[in-house]
């Protein structure tokens, strides 16, 4: 059992939704590399223990869960690329992965739980956004944890062919040594162009 509260599931249970999915998405703030999105569908009988908020748990207990989530669970990610949030901005895109994930799954969930203040739009089933949902819904935190080890795992690969930005470490996120390795060596592929520290720098001068 989840150490997390399933009172906002059960809740959905009780009216009839049986299959509720947690919604929850990862990479907002990097410079560079794809939002990713996982959507989970929680076995009531059978759900990991210790379920949280993918932050609040070390690499190695994520990676756990991860796993347990893999075997038990239904599960799904979306992706948005670099070039698409660079088209139609981080929000949107960020949407369009929750949105993908969603439409992934290999059940169709008669509800979603999905983190955050707005829902995205054109879901394929009716909604409910949870503002910090992570730290308070067993499903959304079960899709937290999925969607940060795979965008964690993007990230790595991409390290491999651009070892001076660190990307296996801070994730493509706007750390001081990012920044600098920006300066230094210029702007790749992987860079969201529309990100302000990449713009000056594609621009400056």
């Amino acid at each position: 059992m989840s150490g997390l509260s399933l009172r906002l599931e059960q809740a959905l249970w009780s009216r009839g939704a049986r299959l509720v999915a947690g919604v929850d998405e990862v990479g907002r703030g990097p410079l560079a590399g794809p939002v990713v999105a996982c959507a989970v569908i929680l076995d009531p009988d059978d759900i990991p223990e210790g379920l949280n908020d993918s932050k609040k748990l070390s690499a190695k207990r994520r990676a756990v869960l991860d796993e347990q989530l893999r075997a038990r669970a239904h599960f799904a990610l979306g992706e948005a690329s670099v070039q698409e949030i660079d088209d139609i901005n981080i929000l949107q895109a960020s949407f369009l992965a929750m949105r993908r994930a969603l439409e992934a799954l290999p059940v169709k969930p008669d509800h979603a739980l999905v983190d955050g203040n707005r829902l995205p739009p054109n879901l394929p089933c009716p909604a409910t956004s949870i503002v910090g949902g992570d730290g308070v819904s067993p499903s959304i935190a079960a899709a937290s944890i999925v969607a940060k080890i795979r965008r964690d795992y993007v990230m790595q690969a991409l390290a491999q062919h651009h070892p001076e930005y660190g990307w296996e470490t801070n994730a493509g996120y706007p750390t001081k040594s990012h920044k600098d390795a920006l300066q230094k060596f210029g702007v790749t592929p992987h860079h969201r162009c529309s990100f302000k520290p990449v713009h000056n720098i594609l621009y400056q001068g």
